[in-house]
Formats: structure tokens, sequence, C-alpha cells
């Protein structure tokens, strides 16, 4: 589950993900005020800065709405960001409908029981290595690094090294 040919990746032009658990390590700090802070791999925000740069679209889905998370994607200029949704198959459907895009074209990336679905129906289906049982029997892919550890970069570098635009 670690190999996939470099066609499948260069392929890709959409990269879509979850948040929680993918971008950060799934630890949600809340202080007694309500404010909500994420922990954020500055890795993980360049590989995406570097697909951007190479024309490769990027998508954050998250079953729940958080301003870090508006934040971060708006810092990092992520053009779809998609959150309350726990579907996350019929949000990534109406997604790669709306860019005209094929399944082969997309990689999705989550790690919960709500991610499987849309893992599974993804060109590439992506996941990390403590992952939820469903999230990982629905992977092409898993990766070596760990969520909010650069685990999506190292998916990003998959993708560039596959087009050659690393």
């Amino acid at each position: 589950m670690h190999h996939l040919p470099d066609a499948r990746w260069a392929a890709i032009k959409l990269f879509a993900m979850d948040v929680d658990g993918i971008l950060t390590d799934g630890t949600v700090h809340i202080a007694s005020d309500g404010t909500e802070m994420k922990q954020f791999s500055i890795l993980d925000g360049m590989g995406l800065v570097r697909l951007a740069k190479n024309g490769i679209a990027t998508a954050w889905i998250s079953g729940r709405p958080s301003g870090a998370t508006t934040a971060r994607a708006t810092e990092l200029k992520i053009p779809h960001l998609i959150q309350g949704r726990t579907d996350k198959l019929e949000a990534l459907q109406e997604l790669a409908s709306s860019l005209e895009l094929i399944q082969d074209q997309i990689v999705y990336m989550g790690d919960d029981d709500i991610d499987a679905s849309a893992i599974q129906w993804a060109g590439i289906g992506v996941t990390v290595p403590d992952a939820m049982p469903a999230a990982l029997a629905a992977a092409d892919y898993l990766t070596a690094r760990t969520a909010g550890r650069g685990a999506v970069r190292e998916v990003c570098e998959h993708i560039l090294r596959a087009k050659s635009l690393s």
C-alpha cells in the first residue's frame, strides 16, 4: 500500500483532504472563552503552496466548522474550503463535478469512518498510519509520515515528482 505507479500520481488535478487528523494530529485546543486553536505543519503548508503554483487544485473538506481552519486555509489560499459537511463523498463528488474532473484526477486523504467512502471513490485514496480501520481498509496509499507532521506534504511530493514539477 506504499507504492503506486507514477502515472496514477501524474494524472492528479485535485488533492482534497479532511482537516482534523490529516492536516492536524486530531487534537483541538479550546480555551475557556471558546477560542479554538489547532496546530498545522509548515511542511504541509509548503507542499500545498507548491501544488497551487503548479496548477493543482486543493480542497479541505471538514465535518466540523472551525475558525482556526478558516484562518489557515485563508493564509494558504486554499481555493476550495468546505466545512460542516459530514458526507465527505457527496461533498467531493459535487466539487469534482463543478471542476469537471473524473475520479482518476483526484486524490482524497482522510482518517476516519466518515472519510472512508471518499477515500475509496477517489482515483487515489490516502490515509495516515493511525487512521480508523475503515479508512485504512479503503486506502490505496498509506503515508509513512503521521497526521499533522508532514503526511500531506508526502502526498504533495508524490504528485509533483510524478509530474516532474518538484
